[in-house]
Protein backbone atom coordinates (compact mmCIF):
# COMPACT_ATOMS: atom_id res chain seq x y z
CA UNK A 1 0.00 0.00 0.00
CA UNK A 2 1.11 3.53 -0.85
CA UNK A 3 0.47 6.05 1.47
CA UNK A 4 -0.85 9.22 0.29
CA UNK A 5 -2.32 12.16 1.98
CA UNK A 6 -4.67 11.21 5.20
CA UNK A 7 -6.52 8.33 4.83
CA UNK A 8 -6.01 7.72 1.20
CA UNK A 9 -3.85 4.65 0.36
CA UNK A 10 -3.68 3.08 -3.26
CA UNK A 11 -2.77 -0.77 -3.67
CA UNK A 12 0.50 -1.18 -5.33
CA UNK A 13 -1.23 -3.72 -7.94
CA UNK A 14 -3.22 -0.97 -9.39
CA UNK A 15 0.61 0.62 -10.80
CA UNK A 16 1.73 -0.92 -13.78
CA UNK A 17 5.44 -0.25 -14.53
CA UNK A 18 7.16 -0.08 -18.06
CA UNK A 19 11.06 0.19 -18.33
CA UNK A 20 12.24 0.95 -21.37
CA UNK A 21 15.98 2.53 -22.83
CA UNK A 22 16.30 6.17 -22.25
CA UNK A 23 18.39 8.75 -24.19
CA UNK A 24 20.66 11.10 -22.97
CA UNK A 25 23.70 10.52 -19.84
CA UNK A 26 25.39 7.28 -19.28
CA UNK A 27 27.09 6.51 -22.32
CA UNK A 28 26.86 2.85 -24.01
CA UNK A 29 25.07 2.06 -20.75
CA UNK A 30 22.01 3.72 -22.40
CA UNK A 31 22.61 1.22 -25.66
CA UNK A 32 22.13 -1.92 -22.97
CA UNK A 33 19.82 -0.98 -19.85
CA UNK A 34 16.38 0.09 -19.56
CA UNK A 35 16.06 2.90 -16.84
CA UNK A 36 13.30 5.15 -18.34
CA UNK A 37 10.10 4.46 -16.63
CA UNK A 38 6.55 4.48 -17.28
CA UNK A 39 4.11 4.65 -14.90
CA UNK A 40 0.56 3.81 -15.78
CA UNK A 41 -2.49 4.11 -13.22
CA UNK A 42 -5.82 3.81 -13.79
CA UNK A 43 -7.71 6.33 -12.50
CA UNK A 44 -11.78 5.87 -13.65
CA UNK A 45 -11.06 2.10 -12.80
CA UNK A 46 -9.46 2.35 -9.36
CA UNK A 47 -10.93 1.68 -6.46
CA UNK A 48 -8.65 3.31 -4.01
CA UNK A 49 -10.06 7.12 -5.01
CA UNK A 50 -13.02 9.01 -4.46
CA UNK A 51 -14.97 10.22 -7.32
CA UNK A 52 -14.98 13.87 -6.72
CA UNK A 53 -10.90 13.03 -6.47
CA UNK A 54 -10.42 10.98 -9.89
CA UNK A 55 -12.74 14.21 -11.75
CA UNK A 56 -10.47 16.35 -10.22
CA UNK A 57 -6.90 14.49 -11.17
CA UNK A 58 -8.55 13.74 -15.01
CA UNK A 59 -8.19 17.88 -15.34
CA UNK A 60 -4.92 18.13 -13.59
CA UNK A 61 -3.40 15.42 -15.56
CA UNK A 62 -4.07 16.86 -19.01
CA UNK A 63 -3.04 14.98 -21.67
CA UNK A 64 -1.12 12.36 -19.47
CA UNK A 65 -4.36 10.98 -19.22
CA UNK A 66 -5.64 8.78 -21.89
CA UNK A 67 -8.94 8.18 -23.33
CA UNK A 68 -9.50 4.91 -21.45
CA UNK A 69 -9.03 6.83 -18.69
CA UNK A 70 -5.02 6.05 -17.41
CA UNK A 71 -2.68 8.34 -15.97
CA UNK A 72 0.66 7.69 -17.72
CA UNK A 73 4.22 9.23 -16.15
CA UNK A 74 7.12 9.00 -17.66
CA UNK A 75 10.76 9.68 -15.38
CA UNK A 76 13.69 9.34 -17.32
CA UNK A 77 15.71 12.25 -15.60
CA UNK A 78 18.09 10.01 -13.76
CA UNK A 79 20.94 7.14 -15.13
CA UNK A 80 19.36 4.44 -12.22
CA UNK A 81 16.27 2.68 -13.04
CA UNK A 82 15.23 3.14 -9.20
CA UNK A 83 15.70 6.30 -9.03
CA UNK A 84 13.29 7.16 -12.29
CA UNK A 85 11.17 4.94 -10.34
CA UNK A 86 11.01 6.40 -7.18
CA UNK A 87 10.57 9.68 -9.73
CA UNK A 88 7.62 8.60 -11.15
CA UNK A 89 5.90 7.53 -7.89
CA UNK A 90 6.54 10.69 -6.23
CA UNK A 91 4.61 12.64 -9.06
CA UNK A 92 2.15 10.23 -9.07
CA UNK A 93 1.31 11.04 -5.30
CA UNK A 94 1.99 14.40 -5.59
CA UNK A 95 -0.55 14.60 -8.20
CA UNK A 96 -2.96 12.87 -6.37
CA UNK A 97 -2.53 14.40 -3.06
CA UNK A 98 -3.29 18.17 -5.48
CA UNK A 99 -6.60 16.30 -6.77
CA UNK A 100 -7.64 15.83 -3.06
CA UNK A 101 -7.73 19.66 -2.11
CA UNK A 102 -11.09 21.20 -2.73
CA UNK A 103 -11.33 24.00 -4.83
CA UNK A 104 -12.29 27.23 -2.96
CA UNK A 105 -15.37 28.65 -4.34
CA UNK A 106 -15.66 31.48 -6.02
CA UNK A 107 -17.69 34.83 -4.17
CA UNK A 108 -19.19 37.04 -6.97
CA UNK A 109 -18.11 40.99 -5.80
CA UNK A 110 -19.46 43.69 -7.04
CA UNK A 111 -17.06 47.11 -7.70
CA UNK A 112 -17.54 49.48 -4.82
CA UNK A 113 -18.66 53.07 -4.87
CA UNK A 114 -15.26 54.57 -4.50
CA UNK A 115 -14.10 52.28 -7.81
CA UNK A 116 -17.22 53.33 -9.89
CA UNK A 117 -16.62 57.18 -8.46
CA UNK A 118 -13.12 56.61 -9.87
CA UNK A 119 -13.84 55.50 -12.94
CA UNK A 120 -16.23 57.63 -13.99
CA UNK A 121 -13.75 60.48 -13.08
CA UNK A 122 -11.00 58.83 -15.14
CA UNK A 123 -13.10 58.66 -18.04
CA UNK A 124 -14.48 62.59 -17.96
CA UNK A 125 -10.64 63.59 -17.46
CA UNK A 126 -9.80 61.78 -20.61
CA UNK A 127 -13.04 63.32 -22.36
CA UNK A 128 -11.89 66.57 -20.69
CA UNK A 129 -8.38 65.85 -22.17
CA UNK A 130 -9.36 64.95 -26.38
CA UNK A 131 -11.95 67.90 -26.17
CA UNK A 132 -9.48 70.09 -25.35
CA UNK A 133 -7.18 68.81 -28.51
CA UNK A 134 -10.02 69.38 -30.73
CA UNK A 135 -9.50 72.63 -33.46
CA UNK A 136 -11.43 76.00 -32.90
CA UNK A 137 -12.95 77.16 -35.70
CA UNK A 138 -14.22 80.67 -35.74
CA UNK A 139 -17.66 81.18 -36.36
CA UNK A 140 -16.89 85.19 -38.50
Amino acid sequence: MIHVIGDLFIDEKELEWDFVRASGPGGQNVNKVSTAVQLRFNVIGSPSLPEDVKQRLVKLAGRRMTKEGELIIDARQYRYQERNRQDALARLVDLIEKATKKPKPRKKTAPSLGSKVNRLEGKRQQGEKKRLRQIVRDLD
